[in-house]
């Protein structure tokens, strides 16, 4: 029977819960397997329906094909809570294309631009969200962001330029606060030690986990923890008791495609069959979602 429960109500009974919803990337429909089969997984060893999002990019859709991946939500909507994203979009048409589509949520991405532009842009797609919400019945999520970490889910060489952990580039509490009540947004997505990507020279700087229950505190939404790649476990759990309801993880994922295929391809050079170069890419990335899984909900 098809679930009938909304994205909304997951992460709020998540957040309840102490734990967080998953937040996973794709590029391919291999990307969708590893992410439905691990979360299949994850249930079983939890004893219960472990929810996940399938994310993509602008980018990410334009080469998947926005109708394609709705479709293949829609193949497995009935036998697990599986819920469509579309991450960081940057204009009101694009947002408005996908929740036209059918998406789940969206993002808002005005991290980048001037303040009072990023407010008028995402009240602009809440008020559309709303609209589209109150006419066919669905529940869509419209998602915010302000506080700039980085736009590629890569594995960097230094920091990219904007980005930094240090107090002038933290969101601050009273300015998401007011934000927030200027948008009327869903969730929210704040810089709070983040970044997208990973780093060539060690781990990621621990996240400000005051700064993250300081911030929850004061918008009363669900926060979104961007760039989850390469955080500690410790670092992870102690942000989703501070607030974070979703965290998003995406260049963990490319990495271990990559990474599995290559070693598939220099061990069996003449292979040319794609779904037998791709199944170990498929697996790899499918254990990388079952960590995290069980990180998000404390299994581990």
């Amino acid at each position: 029977m098809e679930n009938k429960r909304t994205l909304r109500e997951y992460v709020a009974d998540a957040l309840a819960h102490k734990v967080a919803v998953g937040h996973f990337n794709i590029s391919n429909v291999e990307g969708f397997w590893a992410v439905v089969r691990a979360a299949q997984t994850v249930s079983k060893k939890a004893g219960r329906e472990i929810p996940v999002i399938i994310g993509v990019s602008e980018g990410e859709r334009d080469f998947i094909g926005i109708p394609q991946v709705r479709a293949l939500v829609d193949t497995v909507k009935d036998i697990h809570p599986v819920f469509l994203n579309a991450d960081h979009t940057y204009s009101f048409e694009r947002v408005k294309e996908v929740i036209d589509a059918g998406f789940d949520s969206a993002i808002f991405d005005g991290a980048a631009i001037p303040y009072d532009e990023n407010v008028r842009i995402t009240k602009q797609c809440v008020d559309y969200v709303r609209e589209v919400s109150k006419k066919t019945g669905r529940d869509i999520i419209l998602e915010a962001e302000m506080g700039f970490i980085g736009k590629s889910s890569e594995v960097h060489d230094s920091l990219p330029e904007g980005v930094g952990f240090t107090e002038e580039f933290l969101t601050k509490v009273d300015v998401a606060q007011k934000f927030i009540a200027a948008t009327g947004a869903d969730m929210f997505a704040p810089a709070i030690g983040n970044m997208h990507g990973l780093l060539k020279s060690g781990p990621k700087p621990a996240l400000n986990i005051q700064r993250i229950a300081d911030i929850s505190q004061a918008v009363k939404i669900p926060l979104v923890l961007h760039g989850g790649s390469g955080d500690s476990q410790s670092d992870l759990m102690r942000a989703i008791d501070a607030g974070i309801g979703i965290v998003h993880i995406n260049t963990e994922l490319r990495v271990a495609y990559r990474d599995a295929m290559k070693a598939f391809l220099d061990a069996n050079p003449d292979e040319v069959a794609p779904y037998k170069f791709s199944k170990p890419a498929l697996e790899a990335m499918q254990a990388v979602v079952e960590k995290k899984l069980s990180i998000f909900n404390k299994l581990s």
